[in-house]
């Protein structure tokens, strides 16, 4: 099987795949990433014991508007109380010779603006997504990490999952033979009051919280980019949810080599998130895909019979992405899932709102 770099890159990215400059091997055995967390809600709990599992990744500091709940998880976290950072105090966290990397697990809206801060600050950014609202302000955060000579990474998780790697691993083989179409699908019933809901907030419905796994998904299974986007939209219940997002976005992609795409996302109705390929020599499917725990890999391989459910727990998925991206801050190598690559995500969902008629 022939990989070119990126591949390889991605495909070992819970390996070590890029040479180390000798400084740099001397810090992976004796120093650990210290991350400050900003935002202490539903994501950075599962981010935060995924860090203190990994080998080079530890929470040193909090951002927080909740000074009792910071307290009780600094606490848990061996996190003095002078680490606790306010909103409004946070520029000072470029004094903290403990943090060296900023995790931006705050609403979709904030993630411009505390990257830029952090990486003023001196401070390596992992943002969660989707990168932020707008292209502009994806733009606008590349290039403040670049001036400030730090490093940019989005938590696409799945990049550096196992039953994903082994889905890509398998199309590249060949053993599907010629790719010709996918499906994938997010979604689920959004309770009201949900932050999600706001435009401001979030940017959109459920295409920019839960969709952007399908949309990114066919971009890394085909390792290509989609043109011919078409897309349409719907408000199906009217109870006050969905008055400034839309509920449901349907869209369909084409792929430069001809593979063709339909993807599904929804806020008012379980929709576990899946991925299926068709291919001239067989076809596969992960269900789930895009969860923390409980994925699945199935299919059928020119006759050969696939099944592997993989037993991982969470939260070995952002366990996984901590390590990866401390160990792209001490070696220098780059992400695997830079600002860049959430950029693209950026322009894509751009294209499907315009072309289901959603104002952005």
């Amino acid at each position: 099987m022939h990989l070119t770099r990126r591949e390889f890159n991605r495909l070992g990215a819970l390996g070590l795949a890029a040479r180390l400059a000798p400084q740099a091997v001397a810090q992976t055995g004796e120093h650990k990433i210290g991350y400050a967390v900003i935002g202490l809600g539903r994501i950075a709990a599962h981010f935060m014991p995924g860090a203190r599992n990994s080998s080079n990744s530890k929470i040193t500091a909090l951002v927080s508007g909740h000074r009792e709940k910071a307290e009780h998880i600094a606490a848990e976290y061996g996190i003095p109380s002078t680490a606790i950072y306010s909103y409004d105090n946070f520029d000072s966290i470029a004094q903290n010779e403990a943090v060296n990397a900023v995790y931006v697990a705050l609403p979709n809206s904030m993630h411009a603006e505390y990257t830029e801060r952090a990486a003023k600050a001196g401070k390596h950014v992992l943002c969660e997504k989707p990168m932020a609202t707008s292209i502009e302000d994806c733009e606008r955060m590349i290039a403040a990490c670049k001036a400030a000579n730090v490093k940019l990474m989005i938590a696409y998780r799945c990049h550096y999952e196992p039953t994903n790697l082994k889905a890509i691993q398998l199309i590249r083989s060949g053993q599907l033979g010629q790719v010709q179409a996918i499906e994938s699908a997010f979604g689920f019933n959004i309770q009201p009051g949900e932050w999600r809901l706001s435009k401001k907030m979030a940017g959109g419905g459920p295409l920019m919280d839960v969709g952007i796994y399908a949309l990114n998904a066919c971009r890394y299974l085909t390792g290509e980019e989609p043109h011919d986007i078409a897309a349409c939209a719907s408000v199906i219940d009217h109870d006050g949810r969905f008055n400034e997002v839309e509920e449901n976005v349907s869209w369909t992609m084409k792929f430069p080599s001809g593979i063709v795409a339909a993807c599904n996302t929804t806020y008012g109705a379980s929709m576990e998130g899946y991925f299926r390929v068709h291919g001239s020599k067989g076809w596969m499917e992960a269900d789930p895909a895009f969860v923390y725990e409980g994925l699945r890999l199935r299919g059928d391989l020119n006759g050969t019979h696939l099944d592997e459910p993989n037993p991982s727990r969470d939260p070995s998925q952002f366990q996984a992405e901590a390590e990866h991206f401390s160990r792209c801050v001490l070696t220098g190598q780059e992400p695997q899932s830079p600002g860049e690559e959430g950029l693209r995500d950026m322009r894509y969902m751009m294209q499907i709102y315009k072309s289901a008629g959603i104002a952005v």
